[in-house]
Parts: C-alpha cells; sequence; structure tokens
C-alpha cells in the first residue's frame, strides 16, 4: 500500500533522507519497519513566512517501488523502417524523433546549424566579435533556442502531454534525477549540450539519422502534398511524412510556406526589454534575507500588472543569470536570458515584456501573414542601427526610464557584448514605452525595492514566441498541404523546452496512427 505525506523541512536538510524518511513515518504515524520504500514525488520552496522545503513523499508499506525502464532499452532499431522527415533538431524534433523511433518509424532530422558543440565558437563570435552566422546561433543549431538559453523545464501545458516521462526521457540522458520533483525544473545551459548530444546518440543508435548543416530552401509539392524537401546542398529528401519544427526564428521557413501560398496566420506575440537587478536584492526581497547563505537557492520571481486594460508581465525569468545577444541575422539586435546550472551569477534578468495583438497592428498599418513579423524586424533593426553597428545594446535606469531622463552611467551588466546608455523611450513603440513605464510606477508600490536605480532595462526582447501559426487539423496535419506536420514553438503550438516536447512527441503518434489507419 502507498501512502502520501507532505512534510516541511529547512532548505539546509532536504538532501538528507535518512531524516526525511523519519520525518515522514513519524507524520503518517507509522513504525519504522512499515516502510519498505520511500521516495520524494514533489518538492517545492515556499518563502512566503519564512523559506521552508514543502516535500510531497510516498511510502510504500508491501514492497519496493518499481524503477522507470530507461527509454534506451525499449527502443528499437528502425534502419529498414518507414521515413518520417523532421525539420529541425530543437527539443520539438528530436523528441518527434524519439517518438517516431518507439512507434517503429525511422527518423532523418534535418538541421540548418551545426551540432550542439561546434555552436560554440559562432556564439562566442556574436558575444565577442558581433558577427551574426544566420544558421549558427543562440536560436537555431542542434537543441534549437533552449539549449543554450537557460534549460527551464516549467510549462503549465500539463494536458498536452506526459511531462514527467519527459523528464525521465531527459534524466536518461544525463540530467539530474532532481528535476523529476522540483516544481521548477531546470538544467543549465552549461548541462544541455551533453543531454543534447546523448539524445542524438540514442536516435542515431536506433537506426535514425541527424544532418547539420542541412538548410531546406525548397518544397517539393504535388497535387497538394508535399513529397520531398531540397537543401541549400542540392540534396533531396523524399518522404511521405514532414514533420516541420524549426522554431519561433526561422523566418525564411514562413517565407518559402508563403510563396507556395500555404495556408498561415499572423499570430500575437510579446515585446519589451531585459530588466536586470543584482540578484543580492532579490534574494533581499524574496526571502527577506540579507544574506541567503549556501542552502537556498538564487531568488526568482514573477510580477505582472494591468495598465488600460493591457498586461505586462515577466518572462522567461533568469536567476544568476546572463544575458545574452540572440540575433539570428546582421542587422539585428536582440537579447534573451539564460542561467547556468549553479545560477551563480551576481545578476538576474526576466523579460518584461507586453502582449502585441494582431488586431492592434492592423489597426496601426500592418496587414497580412507578416504584419506580426513585420513590426518584429523593424523594431530589431531599429534597436540596432542605434547602435554603433555592433551587438552592444541600449540600456537605461528603470527610475530615468520612469522619470524621462537618460542614464548618465549604468549599472554594471551581465551582456558580455556590453551596453550604452539610451533613451529607451525613443526605440520602443510608444505605446510600449508608456506601458512598460506605467507597470513600474505600479511596482514601485507594490515592490518599492524591485523599483530601484540599480536596475536597468537592456532591450530589445522580441523572441518571445512565434509571431505567425501554422494551421493543422485533427490529426495534427496541415489542412491544405497533405504530409506536412507543424509542430512545436514555430507553428505556434509551444511555448518553452516542455511544451515542445510535448508536441513534437504527439505529432509522431499521429503520423503513426495515420499509417496505421
Amino acid at each position: 500500500m502507498i501512502k502520501t505525506v507532505e512534510i516541511d523541512v529547512f532548505p539546509q536538510n532536504i538532501e538528507k533522507l535518512d531524516l526525511l524518511r523519519k520525518l515522514a513515518v513519524k507524520k503518517l504515524k507509522l513504525q519504522p519497519r512499515d516502510c519498505k520504500d520511500f521516495r520524494i514525488v514533489k518538492r517545492s520552496l515556499d518563502a512566503r513566512k519564512r523559506p521552508i522545503y514543502k516535500i510531497r513523499c510516498e511510502i510504500n508499506t508491501v514492497r519496493k517501488f518499481e524503477e522507470q525502464i530507461p527509454i534506451r532499452k525499449i527502443l528499437k532499431d528502425v534502419k529498414s523502417a518507414q521515413e518520417v522527415i523532421i525539420i529541425g533538431a530543437g527539443p520539438a524534433g528530436y523528441f518527434a524523433a524519439l517518438e517516431c523511433i518507439k512507434q517503429g518509424l525511422r527518423p532523418i532530422v534535418l538541421d540548418r546549424g551545426k551540432d550542439v558543440r561546434a555552436r560554440r565558437r559562432d556564439l562566442k563570435a556574436i558575444q565577442q566579435d558581433a558577427i551574426v552566422n544566420p544558421h549558427s546561433n543562440y536560436c537555431f543549431g542542434e537543441g534549437g533556442a533552449g539549449t543554450y538559453s537557460d534549460g527551464k523545464l516549467y510549462t503549465r501545458s500539463h494536458k498536452r502531454g506526459n511531462i514527467q516521462h519527459i523528464l525521465e526521457i531527459l534524466v536518461d540522458h544525463g540530467a539530474k534525477s532532481d528535476i523529476l520533483i522540483d516544481a521548477h525544473p531546470h538544467i543549465g545551459s552549461n548541462k544541455l549540450p551533453n543531454i543534447v548530444s546523448a539524445i542524438r546518440e540514442t536516435i542515431e543508435e536506433n537506426g535514425g539519422q541527424v544532418l547539420f548543416d542541412h538548410w531546406v530552401k525548397e518544397l517539393l509539392i504535388h497535387d497538394d502534398k508535399i513529397t520531398g524537401v531540397q537543401c541549400a546542398n542540392g540534396q533531396e529528401f523524399i518522404a511521405k511524412h514532414f514533420i516541420l519544427a524549426t522554431g519561433h526564428s526561422a523566418r525564411d521557413i514562413y517565407q518559402l510556406l508563403d510563396k507556395h501560398s500555404i495556408e498561415m496566420s499572423a499570430k500575437d506575440f510579446a515585446i519589451g526589454v531585459r530588466i536586470e537587478h543584482p540578484q543580492t536584492l532579490i534574494d533581499e526581497i524574496q526571502y527577506r534575507l540579507k544574506d541567503r547563505g549556501e542552502y537556498l537557492p538564487a531568488a526568482s520571481y514573477r510580477v505582472a500588472c494591468q495598465v488600460k486594460g493591457q498586461g505586462v508581465f515577466s518572462f522567461c525569468m533568469c536567476p544568476g543569470g546572463l544575458i545574452v545577444p540572440a540575433a539570428t541575422a546582421p542587422g539585428e539586435l536582440v537579447v534573451n536570458g539564460m542561467s547556468l546550472s549553479r545560477r551563480d551569477s551576481p545578476y538576474s534578468n526576466s523579460g518584461f515584456v507586453t502582449s502585441i495583438s494582431v488586431k492592434d497592428l492592423n489597426r496601426k498599418g500592418y496587414s497580412g501573414t507578416f504584419a506580426c513579423l513585420d513590426f518584429q524586424k523593424e523594431i530589431e533593426q531599429r534597436f540596432f542601427k542605434n547602435g554603433t553597428g555592433d551587438q552592444q545594446a541600449p540600456a537605461q535606469r528603470i527610475t530615468d526610464f520612469v522619470e524621462g531622463r537618460v542614464s548618465s552611467t549604468l549599472p554594471d551588466t551581465s551582456y558580455i557584448p556590453g551596453i550604452y546608455s539610451a533613451d529607451m523611450h525613443e526605440l520602443l513603440p510608444d505605446f510600449v514605452g508608456d506601458l512598460l513605464k506605467q507597470s513600474l510606477v505600479q511596482l514601485k508600490g507594490r515592490m518599492p525595492k524591485y523599483y530601484t536605480e540599480e536596475a536597468q532595462f537592456i532591450g530589445l526582447e522580441s523572441r518571445t514566441s512565434a509571431p505567425i501559426s501554422i494551421p493543422r487539423n485533427d490529426n495534427l496535419e496541415h489542412p491544405k498541404l497533405k504530409g506536412l506536420y507543424p509542430c512545436g514553438e514555430g507553428a505556434g503550438y509551444a511555448g518553452g523546452i516542455l511544451s515542445a516536447c510535448m508536441d513534437g512527441m504527439r505529432v509522431a503518434k499521429a503520423i503513426a496512427q495515420s499509417i496505421a489507419n
């Protein structure tokens, strides 16, 4: 019989399993001999009164808990099976590939970028030399945008798939088992590369194929059915089923679909800035402690405001993190946030953004499928052209932003390419700047320490989600182009690593079902 109980422990005790077992046994009023096995199901940090961990445990009074069989041991060789072409080696693409193998199909993954290790040279180039490789950067390449931008594994999309199964696959490929129980699991950009390459090895060991530097440039279409794709190197891939998992920033793919009159539509997204604070300040706000000590993690936060019916909210908060350049083409400036596994940077950062609706942009003269994408590109290019022609980013103390003056000095920053003082009101669209200003005024009253001259805006944060959606029917296939399965963030069906993984698996299952029928 399995009994469940929740116990409260101080941060310094969360790794003391013997103590946790004793506390759980005591709270359930059992005898120690009644506990045949013990496991932690979930743990979360509650800092409302004082920092304390709430740990949900299970005790088996009959037998040992059964161990999960690693996915590597249940997959079979599919080298001779029917092929499925997957365009994109991000979380949606790789988890679609794993599910294809599980379903007895052979995945061939095509990615425009480089393998996860070779990408590092291009990340160094954009950080230090302002050289943007349009095929290998923080968004493109093996593992997709999530690999080198934090690896947060929190999602509200619980109805889309089996989150625990995805976490188990990640642990099977090298992630710490902590992600199975943490309320807000996180891997870190220093750990993800090894996990991503291990997943590739699993795909290849079981008969799948992963090809880098394979940029899809053309679609082969006959009688409203996709029959193949052609890469920039001239190589063609012919199949009956194609999964399009190219991520939220593959603008050329949208242009390619539009060239073939494939149905798409403009989609709401969000735009704003990164707000950067000293991490010690966020710790003090959240924990009400001057020093969080060695047992508490770097504190995170979420903020949301309503201004004239419009929401402004934090996005992709990175405690103990870094701000990085996320441009995917020369001539644009975009920033994003990331954290390493230890989250030990002296800075915290978060997106501070507001939603941009298709209807609002239509009223401002932007129209058609590319209304939101054109607006996004225009602002990114404005932020770039305002600077020195490299990846230095404009910045402004938030107090100066609210009070309408250019900052005479700027705080230190984690952003390696560097920052320069600018009037963010001049760079942001008027309505966006006004919303951000009014939100800070609200937060000044609600969180006085959050509103400080030690915090600064660094811009531009504009790749929160895809500005275009690609439709699909109940079978997850494009309604007008048979054989094409839009998938993940780039098609508008995911919003982070976990939801992208789940959507990739759903699409692969749908293809297997269509073949079976």
